[in-house]
């Protein structure tokens, strides 16, 4: 009859835990997402009735390499596919953010420091010389007569002088000039550098046309003001491109090549073929010793360098006499793009040995991921301090010192970067999502990936973000310094952890240890699939990797990308049953054992004895029954099942309780240690605190007797304080209380 006491705990339902405040972890997020339709499914795909615009563009513009402007023309054919109509358009004038009108010093926090650099109190004084923004000369109709626009700060409206039509199309022009910036003194995305060592400059240029703004089924017009952060929201299109420039310059571009025969000597055309058939290595194109030749002579006279684009959602390009150029072909699936690197002689040796391969080992983890490449190239350029994206090409740092030595920091750095930024083509320039709006959705996946990247191609490379252990410094930070995930791209505060770390870290826990690496890889490819060259919301991406794996993560979004609450998982209390102690004797009741060193050696950390720190019961004691109520004693002979009994008369059942002290619920994963130095992993689904979001408990039957337990022994779940993970508990002391104890 004594041994039943054990089965009355158990089985017992009137034991009710305080609930604590209840903030419905577990609700799903129902309204809180927008309501699905026919242009997007609730199972996150896209519907029948889904559309997009498009815009062809075709454009001639000249880069003035003596006083470092742009001038331009191009027609632009605005295709509605919406089942609106639109009685004008709107289009982006990116470079205004450094025009006199902009807003983005206004809005630009300032304050008196001990010591000001002259470049803070231009910033403040708005003292500069230079002349930014564009200068928009024409807007007209496909005839050339003039079109009514209105430009308001970095957004321009064109007033149509009827509607456009539901299916209809419309071309017009724009030409425009602008003034190149010093990227290396007022900054941005792009830009120029200038080299006082040969008298050059090298031009990493974007946002140099004026854009269509977005107008989608979520939104309508997406034109909110270009302040600096938040990045672009666009439409896909076909692009020709005709470029002029210095006779000597290098073009590296978004597309293709059109005219290779015009612009490249016979020789350089034989490199490139050659390339397009090298799978093991780069060949060089353009050598060091004729960019070095070309620094040095500046040739008179022009050359038009031709590329085309199909479905790009925008156009960059970088040009320089300098760029040395190699490229190598790689093998997909079906496909064979090249990966290309252009960079001056200040880049070597480094990114002659690294950074196509770079680009390579990119394309090929990211088509596994996501979708195949369907690029014909991947294109990284060298510049001194940046790191940005566009479609096929960006613009990457990592400069050894002047006389080509580099660090391993440098190296690792570089190829982070160049991973990052090729990775951008994935997310967002194929994978259309908005960053205007949502960061994350292109920072934080890509980030992801390039972890995977990472891991797989460069194994002795230190991750700096994609891991949970990764961001728990920041997790565990002030509040009022955190901002949730779902935060507008101008919002949000510690801009990296925000957007590019901490979704990095949230999906690669959604992957190692919540969903695992097959479900996960299948529904994140599925997202890839369905929303490749479409415009993707947040809700889409939540949706579909939930109704791709039969997996319910509304708690997971809603913890991770909803509030600021972080991971800190205790487990609190810890009781030990067992059944086959002779009466009227408790295991070590009230035996305080000896502080022993821990395995590890660290003399300031000690290992309470498990016996002595849990809260130890024998089921055949006297006193321990009579404290039973009379309706537990009810229960208790209610089972009369002799064989279950002798079946469990040997074993020990720990009861644990943990409290969610963090906010955050997670999966529970456990690792036992027992008294014969065997080791045992067990996972508790996040599920378990459905019924309380503050504490729970949970037994535990083992045939062996435990020596030690720890709650997320591998850090997976980005708990931000262990020291509460661990029973028995471990103490911490300092030199000065071991002192007092009689230690050295």
């Amino acid at each position: 009859m004594k041994n039943n006491i054990l089965w009355v705990l158990l089985l017992s339902p009137i034991f009710v835990f305080a609930q604590g405040e209840w903030k419905q972890k577990f609700e799903q997020l129902g309204t809180t997402l927008p309501t699905a339709n026919s242009y997007r499914t609730a199972s996150g795909a896209p519907g029948k009735d889904y559309w997009q615009q498009r815009a062809d563009y075709v454009i001639e513009a000249e880069l003035n390499d003596k006083n470092q402007s742009l001038t331009g023309r191009e027609t632009i054919t605005y295709f509605n596919n919406s089942p609106d109509q639109l009685s004008y358009l709107w289009l982006q004038l990116d470079q205004n953010m450094r025009s006199k009108t902009s807003d983005t010093p206004l809005i630009t926090p300032d304050e008196i420091e001990s010591e000001m650099s002259g470049s803070k109190i231009q910033k403040i004084t708005q003292s500069y010389e230079f002349d930014g923004g564009f200068k928009i000369s024409e807007v007209s109709d496909e005839m050339g007569k003039p079109l009514k626009y209105f430009i308001n700060k970095t957004m321009m409206r064109v007033d149509l002088p009827k509607p456009l039509a539901s299916g209809e199309q419309i071309s017009f022009n724009v030409a425009w000039s602008y003034n190149v910036q010093d990227r290396m003194e007022l900054g941005g995305r792009s830009g120029y550098e200038y080299f006082p060592n040969d008298d050059n400059y090298l031009y990493t240029i974007a946002q140099w046309f004026p854009r269509m703004a977005v107008y989608d089924d979520v939104e309508g017009w997406q034109h909110k003001q270009f302040l600096g952060r938040g990045e672009f929201a666009l439409e896909f299109g076909n692009y020709n491109m005709k470029l002029t420039v210095p006779s000597d310059f290098v073009v590296a571009s978004t597309g293709e090549l059109q005219n290779e025969n015009e612009v490249l000597t016979k020789v350089q055309r034989e490199r490139f073929a050659k390339a397009k058939q090298s799978f093991d290595k780069p060949v060089i194109i353009v050598t060091e010793e004729e960019a070095r030749k070309a620094e040095a002579s500046k040739a008179s006279g022009k050359k038009t360098w031709e590329y085309y684009a199909e479905d790009v959602r925008d156009f960059a390009f970088a040009a320089s006499r300098k760029f040395i150029w190699d490229a190598q072909a790689v093998k997909l699936d079906t496909k064979t793009p090249l990966a290309m690197s252009y960079y001056p002689k200040e880049g070597n040796p480094l990114w002659e040995d690294e950074s196509t391969k770079a680009v390579a080992n990119t394309l090929i983890t990211y088509s596994k991921h996501t979708i195949e490449y369907p690029y014909p190239v991947a294109i990284s350029v060298h510049s001194a301090s940046i790191g940005m994206e566009y479609p096929m090409i960006c613009f990457n740092y990592g400069r050894p010192d002047a006389d080509g030595t580099y660090t391993d920091t440098k190296k690792w750095g570089m190829i982070g970067v160049i991973i990052h930024e090729v990775g951008h083509n994935f997310f967002p320039m194929i994978i259309n999502s908005d960053e205007r709006q949502w960061s994350w959705m292109d920072e934080g996946l890509d980030t992801f990936v390039q972890s995977l990247t990472e891991k797989e191609h460069y194994p002795d490379k230190p991750l700096k973000r994609g891991e949970a252990k990764l961001i728990v410094d920041y997790m565990k930070g002030d509040k009022e310094g955190i901002r949730p995930i779902m935060t507008n791209s101008e919002q949000i505060l510690q801009f990296g952890d925000n957007a590019y770390g901490k979704p990095a870290a949230a999906l690669s826990i959604l992957r190692e240890t919540i969903m695992g690496p097959e479900l996960f890889d299948y529904a994140f490819k599925t997202y890839s699939e369905r929303w490749a060259f479409k415009r993707p919301s947040p809700a889409d991406f939540f949706r579909t990797m939930e109704d791709a794996s039969a997996v319910d993560l509304d708690w997971f979004w809603k913890g991770w990308f909803y509030t600021t609450d972080h991971v800190d998982l205790s487990l609190s209390k810890v009781k030990w049953y067992k059944m086959d102690i002779p009466e009227n004797q408790l295991e070590n009741k009230g035996k305080k054992t000896k502080k022993s060193n821990l395995s590890s050696g660290e003399s300031n950390q000690n290992l309470m004895d498990f016996a002595s720190e849990a809260e130890v019961f024998n089921y055949q004691n006297v006193e321990e029954a009579a404290a039973l109520s009379s309706r537990k004693k009810e229960f208790m002979n209610k089972i009369n099942d002799q064989s279950i009994k002798n079946a469990n008369a040997n074993r020990n059942f720990y009861e644990l309780t943990f409290e969610n002290e963090g906010g955050l619920v997670m999966p529970i994963i456990l690792e036992w240690t027992f008294e014969d130095g065997s080791v045992e992993r067990e996972y508790l689904p996040a599920e378990i605190w459905k019924k309380n979001e503050n504490v729970v408990t949970k037994v535990f039957a083992k045939d062996k007797k435990v020596t030690n337990i720890i709650v997320d022994p591998n850090k997976e779940t980005a708990d931000v304080a262990t020291d509460n993970n661990v029973f028995p508990r471990i103490e911490n002391n300092s030199r000065f209380d071991n002192f007092q104890n009689g230690g050295e």
